[in-house]
C-alpha cells in the first residue's frame, strides 16, 4: 500500500514566488527519485477556529499564507529511500536562513493509508 508524507506551513505572501520556485524544483527531485506525486497548495479557504485550524497549527502571522502539501510513494521502504537521496541531493542543499518560510513552524509526518478510491 502507498505511503504519504505530509506538511503544512507558513509563508510570508512577500516570498510566495521564491517559495513557488522552491517547490517546483523539490517536487522535480522528488518525482526523479521515484515519488509517485508531489502537491503544494496555498490556502484559499481557511479561517481561524476557536480551538483548532490550519492558522493556529503554525502560528500564522499577518502577511501569511498556509500551505497544505503531500508526497506519495510506493511504500514506506520507497519513501525512507528516496527521501534519503533528496536530502543527500546538493540541488536542494540550502541553509536554514535562505529558506523563504520559517521551517521551526513546520509541520510534517509520514502516513499509512487508510482510505484510497
Amino acid at each position: 500500500m502507498s505511503y504519504v508524507d505530509g506538511f503544512v506551513l507558513a509563508v510570508p505572501k512577500s516570498n510566495l514566488a521564491a517559495y513557488r520556485r522552491l517547490s517546483r524544483q523539490a517536487g522535480k527531485i522528488w518525482m526523479e527519485y521515484g515519488a509517485l506525486s508531489y502537491v503544494e497548495a496555498v490556502e484559499d479557504d481557511v479561517k481561524p477556529g476557536k480551538s483548532t485550524s490550519f492558522p493556529q497549527a503554525v502560528k500564522l502571522k499577518p502577511g501569511e499564507v498556509v500551505v497544505f502539501a503531500w508526497i506519495v510513494y510506493k511504500s514506506r521502504a520507497a519513501r525512507d529511500r528516496i527521501n534519503k537521496q533528496v536530502m543527500n541531493d546538493p540541488r536542494l542543499k540550502m541553509q536554514a536562513e535562505n529558506m523563504p518560510f520559517d521551517g521551526k513552524r513546520m509541520i510534517f509526518g509520514g502516513f499509512k493509508k487508510l482510505v484510497e478510491f
